[in-house]
């Protein structure tokens, strides 16, 4: 099991690391933005994700 963090906040979404170009993204929702978020990796990279 990874490390446990504690993280104080408003809301939690769940979602998917999508490439984007030489990078990825994570999609999250229009009423977000201008807003601070943290976005905490849970599991590690599959193969095909690490062929860079």
């Amino acid at each position: 099991m990874g490390n446990r963090f504690e993280i104080d906040g408003e809301e939690v979404l769940d979602g998917e690391v999508k490439p984007f170009g030489n990078s990825a993204h994570v999609t999250v929702p229009k009423r977000w933005r201008g807003a601070d978020v943290k976005v905490v990796r849970i599991s590690e990279p599959t193969e095909e994700e690490n062929d860079e």
